[in-house]
């Protein structure tokens, strides 16, 4: 492109000695995908990679160069390529995308002197891999590092026939402009990350993922590293279990030491296999992994699943050791599941792979699971097994170096097979990109998930609307972020309040359930039943206590139990008779025949004031329960828009009496699963059905100046001033007192005037370990300390999510006027809500912030800001792409 690589004629890099060099940005260091599922390794290039650099110059073919050098090919001397292994990291930045230990693709950046926010690009991709989406990758990457290093246009020339590249450009979403048509082409691309640009990154990365996932849920052949001859060890079950499990490709047992294993011919190395599998499943010593892992990448192995154990568990040196083989295996195009994981399941008939040790395998349904922990693993595939759930695909990611739920999820969204998703959630990789992608498959595939809570959560100072960072200096109890009081002190890291976690949850559309049964429970439901159109039920049972039980219930959950309309209250007692109390719930008595079960439960269903039904059938008072069981099924398929669940004889699950072909009517041992399994069905469903909102355009925002604020800044808290002058970027004003210096007050769009009469309110964002950004906002003094009324969004915030936020207290009523005056200006309060939205998204280099306090003005008086803290994140605690 803009020049060759490293010609004699031109200035060539200083080497160390001559180099004020930055700090290498470990940040940069991400896995990556390429456009065909081939996974690869980004990161800064290093000094010990010049002979890479040499090999790869030296392998580019003369059209490649020309491309490269705008036309003439220049061969330049070794040393000379060896100099462009020396950056500072700051003016000039170049990344490498691996392939094994060689360089597949590489761009550079070099700052304008002149005009130090412009910076002219180049890329270099290997001639063999120059059709797999390795510039494309590249740019993402080289965008968002420019980005954060206060550059805010790249600039390329490019031959007007060097069509994949002038396509990487166009395509990207990135606010590219050309130069006129010549025989070079000149490019400015604006890397800020345009909403296009972003919706394109996307798409791009979730068709990279699902090909890359390929190999290891869909795979043609599977090794078993480890293999053993010893029934019920591990080695030996995992080979058991692909045979037992009906799996159509080939299983290769390997193990230098028999010659068959589980009746299955074994090879002594994964070298001497007859083809290269698809995917290995490692189970031998913590010790030899790497090893392994290295020989199946040399065998062209496209995934691994590390079933073995004593790696980030054992302490650092654990964790050392499993992220080096992440990356190997990322550099090697290898996708790596674990370790200390129990394998993966898939069930649908283009696998039917059952890679896994445990003694229960699933049976086929319409129900995948990611869990974080094995031995929780061989629980939940027990319990799936004795409810008769059926299971499409579940997959144990252990530690998670590298494949994650983020991924699984990705997966499973466009997997026909697949119609409810299950998560064991313990902590993200990166939880920006969980609460995204979450957002984007809820509403077409409920996602359930197992979250007992932040530690802590017992007791009153631990519900004070906070929101940890995981890391020294967190917010403290009431969401304020280290540097409010002491800066550099600990944090107490208790987290979020347990009704917090829930509404982060509710707002990405995830339903939070507390234990394996609620979540098994709800899962039952949505596997077999719609969610209902509303919160209103009808209860039929053939005995009195349980169902006053289920009508406790049912409030409890968000539910109703309302009075039925007077044509269902009249169709009721036709066919009970006329002493029969045609209520909600509506009682049988224990005489009550299959046929009157019909009747109750059409009538009801029939009724507009109804959404969904609870039967009840008890012992001892049954009488032909088969007969009950067909009129339930019956009444449940003629009105198939309203679900229909049961606690039926005691039973749970999915009971043979209660299935007919396709048609399941969910069954709960005890009423309150019943009720609490609705519940959350009703709530996903209205906020399934409730509008998003949007992500408004503010004015006044200036993000380049906000990045150049930072440019260079170190961790931790930053200055009041700076603080200030941030926000000021973002359009909101700070009034200040500064020690020594006397109140200041800072330009803004308007919104804040002095100080007056009204309420005092804070907002603030912390790190939350598996959602990433929350925002907290409450009233201050009793409200947030003895009330625990304190709301909490993920972000980014759509106006309605800040329209809901501000309205959620409690205290809302002295907001809005309804109690004790005029109220505030809601509609200046919501508006500084977004702009701190739209701050921490576009800088994720914050890592916490605090406006306390805020003073809340009157209606057209806007907010007053009279304090603001920020403190920045360490490069390494951003978070990776997982």
């Amino acid at each position: 492109m803009t020049t060759p690589p490293y010609p004699e004629d031109l200035e060539q890099p200083a080497y160390p000695q001559d180099l004020e060099e930055s700090a290498y940005p470990q940040d940069l260091e991400q896995p990556g995908l390429v456009r065909t599922g081939r996974s690869t390794f980004v990161r800064p290039i290093r000094p010990e990679d010049a002979d890479r650099l040499v090999a790869f110059v030296g392998g580019l073919s003369r059209a490649t160069l020309a491309y490269r050098s705008l036309g003439p090919v220049i061969r330049a001397r070794d040393d000379v390529i060896r100099r462009g292994a020396y950056v500072d990291y700051l003016n000039e930045l170049a990344l490498v995308a691996l392939a094994g230990d060689e360089i597949a693709g590489l761009v550079r950046y070099v700052r304008d002197t002149e005009d130090p926010e412009h910076a002219e690009v180049t890329f270099t991709i290997r001639d063999d891999d120059q059709s797999e989406g390795f510039g494309r990758l590249l740019l993402e990457h080289i965008a968002a590092a420019a980005r954060a290093r206060g550059i805010r246009v790249l600039k390329a020339d490019v031959l007007a026939d060097n069509n994949r590249m002038i396509n990487v450009f166009l395509g990207s979403g990135y606010r590219v402009e050309s130069g006129p048509p010549g025989q070079i082409v000149h490019f400015d691309i604006a890397v800020d990350p345009q909403a296009q640009a972003v919706a394109r990154a996307e798409r791009r990365e979730h068709t990279a993922v699902r090909r890359s996932l390929r190999p290891l849920l869909e795979p043609r052949s599977v090794a078993v590293i480890g293999a053993n001859r010893s029934p019920l060890t591990i080695g030996h079950e995992l080979v058991a279990n692909l045979l037992r499990g009906g799996f159509r490709g080939s299983v290769f047992p390997v193990n230098p030491r028999a010659e068959q294993v589980a009746g299955a011919r074994a090879y002594p190395s994964v070298r001497e296999l007859p083809e290269p599998p698809d995917l290995a499943l490692i189970a031998v010593r913590a010790e030899a992994v790497p090893e392994v892992v290295r020989e199946c990448a040399a065998a062209g192995v496209k995934a691994v699943v590390v079933v073995s154990t004593g790696f980030g568990e054992t302490g650092a040196a654990g964790r050392t050791t499993e992220l080096e083989l992440s990356r190997f295996a990322r550099a090697s195009g290898m996708r790596l599941v674990g370790p200390n994981c129990m394998g993966v399941v898939n069930t649908t008939p283009a696998a039917r792979l059952a890679a896994t040790f445990s003694p229960a395998l699933p049976t086929p349904g319409r129900v995948a699971m990611s869990t974080q922990s094995g031995p929780l693993g061989l629980a939940v595939l027990d319990l799936a097994r004795r409810l008769r759930l059926g299971f499409s695909g579940f997959v144990s990611v252990g530690h998670a170096v590298d494949v994650s739920t983020n991924d699984l999820l990705q997966w499973w969204e466009e997997d026909p097979e697949t119609s409810v998703i299950l998560l064991h959630v313990e902590t993200f990789g990166n939880p920006r990109r969980f609460a995204r992608i979450a957002r984007r498959v809820a509403p077409r595939k409920p996602i359930i998930a197992v979250h007992p809570g932040h530690a802590g959560h017992a007791g009153h100072a631990q519900t004070t609307g906070q929101v940890d960072s995981g890391v020294r200096g967190g917010p403290d109890r009431r969401g304020n972020p280290a540097g409010h009081a002491d800066p550099s002190g600990p944090s107490d890291s208790t987290g979020p309040s347990d009704s917090a976690v829930s509404s982060l949850f509710a707002q990405s559309g995830v339903i939070r359930t507390r234990s394996l049964q609620e979540l098994f429970d709800a899962a039952l439901l949505l596997a077999h039943q719609p969610p209902p159109p509303g919160n209103r039920v009808a209860v039929i049972t053939n005995a009195g206590g349980p169902a006053a039980l289920t009508v406790g219930a049912c409030a409890a959950s968000g539910l109703s139990v309302p009075p039925l309309g007077e044509r269902t209250r009249e169709k009721l007692r036709a066919a009970l008779g006329p002493g029969a109390e045609a209520a909600n719930p509506a009682d049988l008595t224990p005489m009550a025949t299959a046929a009157h079960y019909r009747q109750a439960l059409d009538a009801v269903l029939a009724d507009d004031g109804i959404d969904a039904a609870i039967v009840l059938f008890m012992p001892p008072l049954a009488d032909k329960p088969d007969e009950v069981a067909a009129a339930i099924l019956d009444a449940a398929e003629a009105a198939p828009a309203k679900p229909v669940v049961a606690s039926f004889l005691g039973g749970a699950g999915v009971a043979d009496l209660l299935h007919r072909g396709e048609l399941v009517v969910p069954t709960y041992a005890f009423p309150e699963s019943a009720a609490a399994s609705l519940g959350h069905a009703a709530a996903y469903q209205a906020w399934r059905s409730t509008p998003a909102g949007v992500v408004p355009d503010l004015p006044g925002v200036d993000t380049d100046r906000a990045r150049s604020l930072l440019a260079g800044c170190a961790p931790g808290p930053v200055s009041p001033r700076l603080a200030a002058e941030l926000l000021d970027s973002y359009g909101i004003a700070v009034r200040d007192t500064e020690p020594g210096s006397g109140p200041r007050s800072l330009p803004s769009s308007g919104l804040g005037s002095g100080p007056g009469s009204g309420l005092d309110a804070f907002l603030s964002v912390g790190a939350d370990p598996v959602f990433g950004p929350v925002v907290a906002f409450g009233l201050t003094g009793d409200y947030a300390d003895l009330m625990a009324d304190v709301a909490h969004r993920v972000t980014p915030l759509s106006d309605r999510d800040a329209r809901e936020m501000v309205r959620s207290l409690r205290a809302a009523p002295l907001l809005d006027g309804r109690v004790g005056g005029p109220g505030v200006d809601l509609a200046a309060l919501e508006e500084t809500v977004l702009r701190i939205s739209a701050m921490v998204e576009d800088l994720p280099e914050i890592e916490a912030m605090e406006l306390r306090p805020i003073r809340l003005l009157p209606p057209g008086d806007g907010v007053a800001i009279t304090r603001a803290t920020i403190r920045l994140a360490d490069e390494t605690r951003k978070g990776g792409l997982s």
